[in-house]
């Protein structure tokens, strides 16, 4: 692994820790929108590709979204290895359901960013959309990037199906301030976690959250109701790779979300959903996460199982 310092690529491991041990996410680096209403980045059919990975949850979501919103024929993607080593994210064809980067033909995700912004500092992470008018990244934060899918091409698809409705918002967003930094970004607080307080601090809180989420579920369908909003298309990409990963090779050995009735079922809910199941790649997030991390698992000993996710 490593980062582009002033656009050169410096190797070693970007996992980085605040004083007590605990794992500390580097923030995105690129940030714009694309709107009916921004005066450079438009909706517009075919202008803008989404570098992803398969075996990231951060970029499971914009899949999710991306096929739930239609626009599978509008934005272009490219999926890379789920082996990330030394020179990070890279562009694969032997792995099966990997392609190669159908904009550049590039080798490495971190040529992408490079030709956003040769002098850049930033990790290299997915996903990415790309705007092929100006050639630049337009925004590499999943959160803000689904938020543009929710809505902002609608006029282009006709699709105005709501995941963040405004009746809904404030709960939506409590939800999702509860979740990420216990769960979404718990379970690497937890598998990244360099001291014992910082693993007991991060553990505790993930099974904490998921506990509430537990009991708020046996009076509902989903997370506020009866039907899916972004908080469950938040969650479900973590969920999902709980039991087949975070487990064991985070340590998030509790209880498995088999082990919660209500979880359990919700999860199960979800995964029938097509554009979930169609995104979700077995094969790429195991390898991924037991071949690419060498200072948890430095033998890359893939396991046997388990074979499915229920």
């Amino acid at each position: 692994m490593g980062m582009l310092v002033d656009g050169q690529w410096i190797k070693g491991s970007i996992v980085k820790s605040d004083k007590k041990g605990g794992y500390d996410r580097i923030p995105r680096s690129f940030r714009s929108v694309v709107s009916s209403e921004d005066p450079i980045f438009k909706p517009e059919s075919n202008r803008y590709h989404l570098y992803v990975s398969y075996a990231c949850p951060w970029a499971h979501r914009t899949l999710i979204y991306r096929s739930l919103k239609g626009l599978e024929d509008h934005i272009s993607v490219s999926v890379v290895s789920p082996d990330m080593l030394e020179d990070g994210w890279i562009f694969d064809e032997k792995f099966p359901e990997a392609t190669k980067d159908d904009l550049f033909n590039f080798n490495l995700l971190r040529e992408v960013y490079q030709k956003a912004d040769p002098k850049i500092t930033t990790s290299v992470t997915v996903p990415v959309l790309w705007d092929k008018k100006t050639q630049t990244i337009v925004n590499n934060e999943s959160s803000e990037i689904i938020r543009m899918f929710n809505t902002n091409f609608n006029e282009l698809t006709g699709n105005a199906y709501d995941y963040y409705p405004e009746e809904l918002r404030e709960e939506i967003d409590k939800l999702n301030d509860m979740i990420y930094p216990s769960i979404n970004n718990g379970v690497y607080r937890t598998g990244f976690a360099k001291t014992q307080e910082a693993y007991d601090e991060a553990v505790s809180g993930l099974f904490d959250t998921l506990d509430i989420l537990e009991q708020k579920l046996d009076e509902s369908e989903y997370l506020t109701g009866s039907k899916v909003t972004e908080a469950d298309l938040r969650l479900v990409p973590t969920l999902l790779r709980f039991d087949i990963v975070y487990v064991t090779h985070f340590k998030c050995n509790v209880r498995r979300i088999k082990d919660y009735k209500n979880l359990s079922r919700y999860t199960k809910s979800l995964y029938d959903i097509d554009a979930i199941k169609n995104s979700t790649n077995l094969a790429h997030i195991k390898r991924h996460y037991y071949y690419s991390h060498e200072t948890i698992n430095p033998y890359r000993i893939i396991p046997m199982g388990p074979t499915e996710i229920f």
